[in-house]
C-alpha cells in the first residue's frame, strides 16, 4: 500500500518568518514520519525580498504554480523597506481571494502554563475561536484617492458585503459551534451606525441561524464584544465577524492568552477547489528578526491545523499536546513568554515531547 503524502507550498516569507518556519516544517515531517505519512515542503521564495528583485511580491503564474499545492504553509509577510499596502496587497489579500479562502480561522485559547494579562483567568475561561470573513468587507481593495498632494485630498475606501459572502461565512461558524461543547455562537455587528453593510449582515445571519436551533445565538455590537473578550471572556466561544472585526477582535483574544506568538490560524476554502493557507497570527516582527528569539509556538499550532485539514487530525492533535506538554512544564520559555529560550531551543523541546 502506497505510503499516503502531501505536498506543501512554504512562503517563508519575511522577517521571523525564515526562522519559525524551519522548526514548523522539522515538527511537521517529524511527527508525519511517526504516524506513517509524508510532507512534501517546497520553498517558494516570494515576500518582500522577492519584490525588492523583480517589483512584484510573487511570480506572475502564482495561482497555477499553488493550484498543484494541497496546502501553503506561511511564515510572515512584511519589511520596513516595502509599504504594507504593497506587501499585503500584492500577496497576502490576493491568496485569501483569489484562492476562494473565504474563512479566517483563529482559535484563541489561554494554553496551560501562560499566564493571562488579565488576572485570575485560567485555561478554562479563554478558549474562542473566530471564524472571520476572509474574503471581502473591508479588505476587498475597493476605493481610491483623488486631488493627491493638494488641500483637497480625498480618500475613499468601500467596504463590499455580500449575502453569499456573508452566508457562507455564518453557516460555516454555525457547523462549527454545533461541534463544540457549549454550542454558542456570537456575532460582531455595527448596525447601529453601519446601516447598510452591518444591517445585511444581520438579515443574513438571523435568516441562517434558523437552520441552527440547537446553537445559542447571541449579537453584540462589536465595542461591547471586545469589552466582554475582557470582562468575561468565559462567555465567549465561537464568534462570526466581518474581515475588520475579526483583524481586531482577534488581536485582543490573543493578547488575553498571553502572547500574539502563540496564535495560529487558517486560510480555509472549505470546498477545497485551491489550497487553504496556515500561518502564525503574528507579523513580521522586524524588530526581533535575526536574533533567534521569536516564538515558534503560533506557526507550530498552525501547522497543526493543517494536518487537521488534510485529514490527519490526529496527528494534529498530539503536536497541539506536545506544546502544552512544553508549556505545563515551563523549562523552556522564549522571551514573549518570560524566558530566555531560543527559536530553536522551543521547536527542540516540543520534538522531545513528541517522543
Amino acid at each position: 500500500m502506497a505510503q499516503q503524502s502531501y505536498r506543501i507550498a512554504v512562503i517563508a516569507g519575511d522577517g521571523i518568518g525564515p526562522e519559525v518556519i524551519p522548526v514548523g516544517v522539522d515538527i511537521l515531517k517529524r511527527a508525519a514520519q511517526q504516524e506513517g505519512f509524508a510532507l512534501d515542503f517546497v520553498d517558494l521564495p516570494w515576500g518582500c525580498e522577492f519584490y525588492l528583485k523583480t517589483g512584484k511580491m510573487m511570480d506572475d503564474n502564482w495561482v497555477e504554480t499553488l493550484k498543484g499545492f494541497d496546502a501553503i504553509y506561511l511564515g510572515a509577510i512584511g519589511a520596513p523597506s516595502v509599504p504594507d499596502y504593497i506587501s499585503a496587497g500584492q500577496l497576502l489579500l490576493p491568496l485569501r481571494q483569489l484562492l476562494v479562502q473565504y474563512v479566517n480561522l483563529r482559535p484563541m485559547r489561554l494554553m496551560p502554563g501562560i499566564k493571562s494579562p488579565l488576572g485570575g483567568r485560567t485555561a478554562a475561561d479563554i478558549d474562542m475561536i473566530c471564524v472571520r470573513e476572509n474574503s471581502e468587507g473591508e479588505y476587498c481593495g475597493v476605493g481610491g484617492r483623488i486631488h493627491v498632494g493638494t488641500d483637497l485630498e480625498m480618500a475613499e475606501q468601500t467596504g463590499i458585503f455580500t449575502k453569499k459572502g456573508i452566508e457562507r461565512v455564518a453557516r460555516f461558524g454555525f457547523e462549527l459551534a454545533r461541534k463544540r461543547p457549549r454550542k454558542l455562537l456570537a456575532s460582531a455587528t455595527k448596525s447601529n451606525a453601519l446601516r447598510h453593510s452591518m444591517t445585511l449582515w444581520d438579515e443574513v445571519v438571523d435568516e441562517v441561524r434558523k437552520d441552527y436551533p440547537d446553537v445559542e445565538f447571541k449579537k453584540y455590537y462589536v465595542d461591547a464584544l471586545a469589552a466582554r473578550m475582557i470582562t468575561h471572556p468565559q462567555t465567549v466561544d465561537v464568534m462570526i465577524t466581518s474581515n475588520l472585526f475579526g483583524d481586531i477582535l482577534t488581536d485582543i483574544g490573543s493578547a488575553i492568552s498571553g502572547s500574539l506568538g502563540v496564535g495560529p490560524s487558517g486560510n480555509i476554502n472549505p470546498e477545497r477547489t485551491f489550497p487553504s493557507m496556515f500561518e502564525p497570527l503574528h507579523g513580521s516582527a522586524p524588530d526581533i528578526a535575526g536574533k533567534g528569539i521569536a516564538n515558534p509556538i503560533g506557526t507550530v499550532w498552525a501547522g497543526a491545523m493543517m494536518l487537521e485539514f488534510l485529514g490527519q487530525a490526529g496527528t494534529g492533535a498530539r503536536i497541539v499536546k506536545a506544546i502544552e506538554q512544553v508549556l505545563t512544564d515551563g523549562a523552556v520559555k522564549t522571551a514573549d513568554l518570560g524566558g530566555k529560550a531560543s527559536t530553536k531551543e522551543m521547536g527542540a523541546a516540543i520534538v522531545a515531547a513528541l517522543g
